[in-house]
């Protein structure tokens, strides 16, 4: 399946609570171009996931809306992957099972899935442990299993929360470039969400910097820079400190995780540590 670009045009989104109305986003626009790495960064409880479950079609926005491939999202895409931060694997299968989950409820044969997942675990380097079961793995691993059943369908688009905010940073940093290895292989579209500014540059091709509440697009970053990044090379610096930049400037003083946590996107947690991208505001 080949890569398809998202429009989003007009997008607000409104949550209630016991103390009236939260602006989660406010009049998004955005165009993402098919095949491309986008990464959403910005301070905890700034919409990011609010906004990649929209994109998913997993939650109604208050106004506007998404097009993906020029179709209308009104509902759970099958042409998209989702990877979230909690792994979400079934103990009780082996790792193929696991992968191959989602062509089992398409109803592919079962000799056709299996190949299938056997490609797609050999792409995240876990082909040894096919047949262990996910419990067996170290976190790692398990969020390579993860995304390896993401791409079994085969997904126009991947849409990331967080994937990697849990994990040491050594580990980390190796499932960034197993990711973008990934990426480069299948031409998918990726729109991943991340805390942790220094992610965003090493992975995206563009980074967006979300302001909160209501959350607006503050800084639009252009990563040009060679796919190989040296995390200290000066381009990579510069990049970095000017996101940074744009992140001081729209975090409010005093404010505190708990109260951003409360008030914008209730499905966003921990916080990663701050880093940065190329700016045009």
């Amino acid at each position: 399946m080949s890569a398809t670009g998202i429009a989003i045009r007009g997008l607000s989104k409104l949550f209630s609570t016991r103390d009236g109305e939260v602006r989660a986003l406010e009049n998004i626009n955005l165009d993402i171009a098919p095949g491309s790495f986008v990464c959403l960064a910005g301070p905890t409880g700034c919409g990011k996931t609010t906004l990649l479950r929209i994109i998913a079609g997993l939650e109604s926005p208050t106004a506007g809306g998404v097009t993906i491939g020029n179709r209308p999202v009104d509902g759970p895409r099958p042409d998209a992957g989702m990877v979230f931060q909690q792994y979400a694997l079934f103990p009780w299968r082996n790792v193929l099972d696991n992968v191959a989950f989602g062509l089992e409820m398409r109803g592919v044969p079962r000799q056709e899935r299996r190949e299938r997942a056997r490609e797609l675990i050999e792409l995240v380097g876990l082909t040894r442990f096919a047949h262990s079961r996910t419990w067996e793995l170290s976190g790692g691993m398990q969020q390579r299993v993860a995304i390896a059943r993401s791409l079994a369908t085969d997904p126009a688009l991947l849409l990331m929360d967080e994937p990697f905010g849990a994990l040491d940073e050594r580990t980390r940093h190796r499932l960034q470039d197993e990711l973008l290895a990934v990426w480069r292989r299948t031409g998918t579209t990726v729109v991943f969400v991340t805390h942790n500014i220094d992610e965003a540059v090493y992975l995206g091709e563009r980074v967006l910097v979300l302001a909160d509440r209501p959350s607006r697009i503050a800084g639009d970053f252009r990563v040009d820079l060679p796919h190989s990044r040296d995390r200290i090379a000066p381009g990579y610096v510069r990049v970095l400190l000017d996101i940074r930049a744009v992140l001081e400037e729209i975090t409010r003083p005093g404010e505190t995780e708990e109260s951003a946590n409360q008030e914008g996107d209730r499905d966003e947690e921990k916080p990663a540590s701050p880093g940065s991208a190329c700016c045009v505001r």
